[in-house]
């Protein structure tokens, strides 16, 4: 979230300065990541007009311009720019300015030709790193008046990282109430009550799916101004949140998405059909989005459509055959809740990250499209004029998200953060924030309001409270009481012991993944059990592992592709066993290890034998020798995974704890193995 300093600060009263401003914010769980300080330095940068524009005599690229700043006559400037012409207004940087970037201006003569100033790019006043050319200025700018004051300057751009669970601070009117709340000061009042109906044309809405969108509102304006300018303090609103101005009726959207925190859309109303119906899409259902691309839909995607097909991917992005264009005159204004369910995933699915889908996912207040679409109606009517229609509801309040009552106990409060609050003082954090609070002897009864979706429990409301009350003051203190030292049995070996002994016979302890692709694991015969995951990162993570070995000789693997022909490995993990239904997976220690290659390391004094079955099991013999395990012994036979005859079975007494011997020739042709690994688990 990107957001100006001064706009802001145009809605709550904050005497602090930004240092104190954002340490404030970053304590309170809304970090910033950076600030770009924009407009500093820029006294003698004045605004001024082109008034003639003429080749220059000895350079191509060159132009001498007649500058006008409304008092005396007009000044000569040299000027390299493309989009330098008649009647431009422009930033010009007078003699003695000095710029952000330490150039100062000084007369200069350019290839013959004297140039009394400097006319002056977005970029070269640190105003936008990407500004290409003059930064052109609205024909109603005021000659001569300092750029700084007419563009509310110096500003700061400020970026906060947000919390999944923070979408109320993903606008200004909800970040504005934070801050309020924060610092304890009053926020500035804004009437955002219902226009004037002018107009009788409604077109009908209705939601198909309500459980996806409870509440779905449209409305037409008539009349606009296709040709009406974005006013200057709204293109630099939005151009300091990180959005660039497009047209009136755009901008007026992202404007309202940026301060109420609601995302808007208009449609073209002459290009649509009939009714606009929110319903799931038909399976291979096409849409083309505003991007000109065509997505090729599922039921899993929630649509905007009319009798024609879907004219908008709900919670995404609109479509391109009802958008808004230069010739557009009555526009279709949306605003809607679409709950978050219905929106997930489905934007990156389609490769796509929006504005609107980013606030989507995370939950938008569903208070908020009514006060949305007025304000979207007369900010646009206030630029482009129109005759605005009725607002038309559809409407499922039983669909809606309920905002609970939760109790928090003021003995409760005291035990969590270890220090004692006065009963007052949390009463006015928790009311600041918007909830309805009750006190009673015990504590209080708390209602959130419904753009907080993340309070639900008690502790939650602990959580608010300390954050707005200070971290830093939370008490630090050493806790207290006897403690008990848990001592392992002399009996037990721990596993650094063991890990010890391997790696002093040789061996390279590995970490794998606790997850490993299914086919994987039926290559082995070992799928039986498997534990899939509900939401598996990818494919190749899909079940939790059943045996540590196909994880082992995967890595190992991957190191003879790399011409590492002598490997000895070995990794002490855990291993997952579906339990009964509604049981939680089964969960065990082991040891796995692998040899493959020669017995020993190359050297001049030793030979080049192989490493064969004997090898590994005197391994084994020596972890044994470690546990003292007197009743250990060894069987013929073995795992499905292993060799019949060069394997053996491990015992204590008459259980089963262990496997060791040859790869099986069948496993060893499935994972493309050119020799014969020793396996132990």
């Amino acid at each position: 979230m990107k957001f100006s300093e001064n706009w802001l600060r145009s809605l709550v009263r904050v005497d602090a300065d930004r240092t104190t401003l954002c340490r404030r914010l970053t304590m309170a769980g809304l970090e910033v990541e950076g600030v770009d300080v924009l407009g500093e330095g820029l006294d003698g940068v004045v605004i001024a007009e082109v008034v003639s524009a003429a080749r220059h005599p000895q350079a191509d690229k060159l132009q001498v311009c007649r500058v006008s700043t409304g008092d005396g006559e007009p000044l000569q400037i040299v000027c390299g720019a493309r989009n330098a012409r008649v009647g431009l207004k422009a930033p010009l940087a007078t003699i003695g300015a000095r710029l952000p970037d330490g150039l100062a201006i000084q007369r200069a003569v350019l290839r013959g030709v004297e140039s009394n100033g400097m006319l002056c790019s977005a970029k070269e006043l640190a105003l936008d790193a990407d500004g290409d050319g003059l930064l052109e200025l609205p024909a109603d700018a005021p000659l001569g008046a300092p750029l700084a004051k007419w563009l509310d300057l110096p500003d700061a751009a400020i970026e906060i990282k947000l919390t999944p669970n923070r979408p109320d601070c993903l606008g200004m009117a909800g970040l504005a109430a934070e801050v309020a709340t924060l610092f304890d000061t009053p926020r500035l009042a804004q009437d955002v009550g219902p226009v004037s109906v002018t107009s009788q044309a409604v077109r009908a809405v209705r939601s198909d799916s309500p459980a996806d969108c409870p509440r779905y509102l449209g409305r037409v304006v008539e009349g606009i101004d296709p040709a009406a300018r974005t006013p200057t303090w709204m293109i630099e609103r939005l151009r300091r949140a990180g959005l660039r101005p497009v047209g009136a009726v755009v901008d007026c959207t992202n404007y309202v998405m940026l301060e109420l925190g609601q995302p808007m859309h208009a449609f073209d109303h002459d290009r649509l059909r009939g009714a606009v119906v929110v319903r799931r899409a038909a399976p291979g259902e096409i849409a083309r989005l505003l991007d000109e691309r065509e997505v090729v839909l599922d039921p899993g995607f929630l649509v905007v459509a009319d009798d024609g097909g879907p004219v908008a991917i709900a919670g995404v992005m609109g479509g391109w055959a009802s958008r808004v264009t230069d010739a557009t005159r009555n526009v279709f204004l949306e605003s809607a809740h679409f709950a978050p369910a219905a929106i997930i995933g489905r934007a990156r699915r389609l490769g796509l990250h929006t504005d609107a889908s980013h606030r989507f996912e995370r939950g938008v207040d569903p208070e908020l499209p009514r006060r949305a679409i007025e304000r979207l109606t007369a900010l646009l009517a206030s630029i482009a004029g129109g005759r605005p229609g009725p607002v038309l509801a559809a409407e499922h309040p039983q669909a809606l998200p309920p905002t609970p009552t939760i109790r928090l106990r003021a003995a409760r409060l005291a035990r969590v953060l270890g220090m004692d609050i006065p009963a007052q003082r949390v009463a006015d954090i928790l009311a600041g924030l918007g909830m309805q609070v009750v006190a009673d002897s015990a504590g209080w009864a708390v209602r959130p309001p419904s753009a907080r979706f993340d309070v639900a429990i008690e502790e939650d409301l602990i959580e608010e409270v300390v954050r707005v009350h200070g971290y830093d003051r939370v008490p630090v203190r050493v806790p207290s009481g006897a403690l008990q030292v848990a001592t392992d049995s002399e009996t037990r070996v721990a596993p650094a012991v063991l890990r010890q002994l391997l790696v002093a016979r040789g061996y390279a302890e590995c970490i794998n993944f606790a997850f490993v692709p299914s086919g994987l694991l039926a290559d082995w015969g070992l799928g039986a059990a498997a534990v899939p995951l509900a939401n598996p990162l990818s494919a190749d993570l899909a079940v939790m592992r059943t045996a540590i070995l196909p994880g082992l000789v995967e890595a190992a693997r991957r190191n003879l592709a790399r011409q590492q022909t002598r490997l000895r490995l070995f990794e002490f993990g855990r291993v997952f066993e579906a339990a009964s239904p509604g049981a939680a997976p089964a969960e065990r220690d082991r040891l796995a290890g692998m040899v493959l290659g020669r017995a020993a390391a190359e050297h001049w004094d030793a030979g080049k034998r192989s490493a064969d079955f004997f090898d590994l099991k005197g391994d084994v013999e020596q972890l044994l020798a470690l546990a003292a395990a007197a009743d250990a012994r060894f069987g013929a036979g073995g795992a499905a995974w292993l060799h019949p005859a060069r394997s053996a079975t491990l015992f204590r007494g008459e259980v089963v704890v262990g496997w060791l011997g040859v790869l099986h020739t069948r496993l060893r042709a499935a994972l493309a193995l050119r020799t014969d690994p020793l396996v132990l688990e």
